[in-house]
């Protein structure tokens, strides 16, 4: 079963799932954007659309997901914001290198199968200066985790990977420099990572 094919079925149940439990940690990524000035700040992997009601005003939003039925649920929370829905891959981004000012990477980059070349287009296309918010799973790297990366294999053709490695992504996306690291949820599992685009 292909992502695009598992995320068509699973999006009228996926805002049940999630809104809850990663309300509060969404709502303190999304508080960096508050402070800058009005940008274009891209949304990749938008989803149903959860961040768009914690969004600042000021900035134009482009979300892009890999799938219709996730984009139009987006569209009503988007609400007054300027935003604009895009379907295409966050594995190669359809926008020109520094398009944006600002990247958000919320459940994302433990979703997709490569998330090295995720992060890495995401990094392309922030300008030099800009800030990528990250808010994902990640183990630390080295820890055992055993139950996780056993179960990876099958999570990952369905919904999510559980082995994703921050540090080690990272180490192969030059380009962006960590300026916080702050634990989420589930005991740590669960980050929020602010990056700025070199």
């Amino acid at each position: 079963m292909s992502l695009r094919h598992s995320y068509t079925l699973i999006a009228p149940f996926y805002d049940a799932v999630l809104t809850a439990a990663t309300r509060q940690a969404r709502i303190r990524s999304l508080t960096h954007l508050a402070a800058q000035t009005p940008g274009t700040v891209l949304v990749a992997g938008v989803g149903t659309g959860l961040d768009l009601p914690h969004l600042p005003p000021q900035h134009h939003y482009i979300g892009i997901d890999l799938t219709a039925a996730m984009l139009r649920r987006s569209l009503p929370r988007a609400g007054r914001h300027n935003y604009h829905a895009v379907q295409g891959s966050v594995l190669d981004l359809p926008f020109a290198d520094g398009h944006f000012d600002h990247t958000v990477l919320h459940l994302i980059l433990a979703v997709v199968p490569d998330p090295l070349r995720a992060l890495q287009e995401a990094i392309r296309v922030t300008r030099p200066g800009g800030s990528l918010l990250v808010f994902d799973k990640f183990l630390r790297p080295g820890q055992r985790a055993r139950l996780r990366r056993w179960l990876t294999p099958i999570s990952g053709r369905i919904a999510t990977r559980m082995d994703v490695e921050f540090e080690t992504l990272l180490a192969g996306a030059p380009g962006a420099q960590v300026e916080s690291d702050e634990a989420a949820l589930a005991g740590g599992w669960f980050r929020r990572v602010r990056l700025t685009r070199l």
